[in-house]
């Protein structure tokens, strides 16, 4: 009888890590969003890392109960002056199974806030990012700040698809549009990042984000009811996106949509074609641009004749 020749085996294949970026206006509730689905996709045996990259370093205050995680840029700081290397420990903390960092960045009026995202990143590297084994990274962007920086997942295509978090205001969905359209600009440069959908938040029912969602081609991942046990929770850094709780299906079900939503190509909106999404009362249609003259600049009726200086030499 033949004997039966081994097949070697290899190095277990390294799973493919989904990276999403999330989007949204400053104030939004992306990091409320975010720490309860981090925390509802563990709950479901995902491996999760959520990354805040905000300078306000508030990404993962939900998830930590309000107290405050060191940042990746302040530690490498601290450690480089007293001659010692950062390490993971330093940075990364873990609760209930979803593991989180904070990039952090300059206080007011001391360096640029997208700067120090660039340089977050390249610390993450330098600290193994590409070699760990999570099946989801989420990513915690500012959508209204425009510097380099924030647009680095998109330019780079360092994430698989952005997610946009708005609410039924004109603010939060032209900051939406904008995401949008820098994910249309550097697709035509080549690049592979698309739109996988919108979480709408504090939703009042008015329908503002629904139809912005309609008119660009993206799904709508959830709607997150304006309801004041949630704002009440949320107020008092308590996680509702835990299993067999009041809230729980909403993030069982948006942990699902994040996962499975497959990246789109938007259609971002012109100018009017948001504030069409709008009634009239809201956004103050009818009003007519009326150009200012120098002798409005100057607060007068007219400008008095001055003297010329010109020298008129006689024939």
């Amino acid at each position: 009888m033949n004997a039966v020749t081994p097949i070697e085996q290899g190095p277990p294949e390294k799973k493919e890590t989904q990276i999403i970026a999330i989007y949204g206006k400053g104030g939004i509730g992306k990091s409320f969003t975010l720490a309860n689905l981090s925390y509802m996709m563990a709950q479901q045996g995902k491996r999760v890392l959520l990354i805040g990259c905000d300078p306000k370093s508030d990404t993962t205050s939900l998830l930590f109960g309000g107290k405050a995680c060191p940042t990746i840029i302040e530690t490498s700081s601290k450690k480089k002056l007293a001659g010692e290397d950062i390490t993971v420990s330093d940075v990364c903390f873990k609760r209930d199974g979803v593991f989180a960092m904070e990039l952090g960045g300059p206080e007011v009026g001391r360096g640029c806030g997208g700067r120090g995202i660039i340089h977050g990143f390249e610390l993450l590297e330098k600290l193994g990012f590409h070699d760990w084994g999570f099946d989801y990274v989420l990513l915690d962007f500012l959508g209204d700040v425009v510097c380099g920086g924030f647009g680095l997942p998109i330019a780079r295509d360092m994430c698989q698809k952005v997610i946009v978090v708005g609410s039924n205001d004109l603010q939060s969905l032209y900051v939406a549009n904008n995401v949008c359209s820098a994910v249309e600009y550097f697709r035509k440069l080549g690049g592979n990042v698309g739109v996988a959908g919108l979480v709408i938040n504090k939703d009042d029912g008015t329908g503002e984000a629904q139809a912005f969602a309609e008119a660009v081609g993206i799904p709508v991942l959830a709607a997150i009811p304006a309801h004041e046990d949630i704002r009440r929770k949320s107020a008092n850094y308590e996680i509702i996106g835990r299993p067999g709780g009041e809230w729980a299906p909403l993030f069982e079900q948006l942990g699902l949509a994040v996962a499975e939503a497959p990246p789109r190509h938007p259609t971002p909106l012109t100018p009017e074609g948001l504030l069409d999404l709008f009634s009239s009362e809201t956004v103050g249609r009818g009003v007519v641009l009326e150009p200012a003259s120098y002798e409005d600049m100057c607060g007068i009726d007219a400008v008095a004749a001055r003297p010329s200086l010109e020298i008129v030499y006689d024939s």
